[in-house]
């Protein structure tokens, strides 16, 4: 389980917030669909935090795993936001790994507001 900042700057890229990286920045920045999917949960606003976990909570929305990049990171898709069935293809980074240890078959979350 773990909470995430993710913020937008005035570029207009999302990037994750995760304390003590020491690689590249670049390799923070949110692409592939999950930029989108950031756009969807922020709705107008630049910094949002979400709650992951690879056990179900309660009210979140789940990122379904669909297969290991070639490469990196791996593709999941998101069939439902906020109760609608969207069939949204998110494409995350090896950064999941050092968050999660792992991409698992489900990722829940939930936006946290502070």
């Amino acid at each position: 389980m773990e909470i995430l900042r993710f913020y937008k700057e005035k570029s207009k890229r999302w990037y994750v917030d995760i304390l003590n990286w020491t690689g590249r920045k670049s390799a923070l920045q949110m692409v592939a669909g999950a930029d989108d999917l950031l756009d969807m949960i922020a709705k107008g606003r630049n910094e949002v935090y979400l709650y992951f976990s690879e056990t179900e909570i309660e009210d979140a929305e789940v990122l379904h795993f669909k297969r290991k990049s070639l490469f990196n990171g791996a593709t999941y898709r998101l069939k439902k936001f906020e109760g609608n069935n969207i069939k949204q293809k998110v494409w995350l980074c090896d950064v999941t790994l050092h968050v999660l240890g792992k991409f698992p078959k489900r990722i829940y979350f939930k936006e946290v507001k502070y």
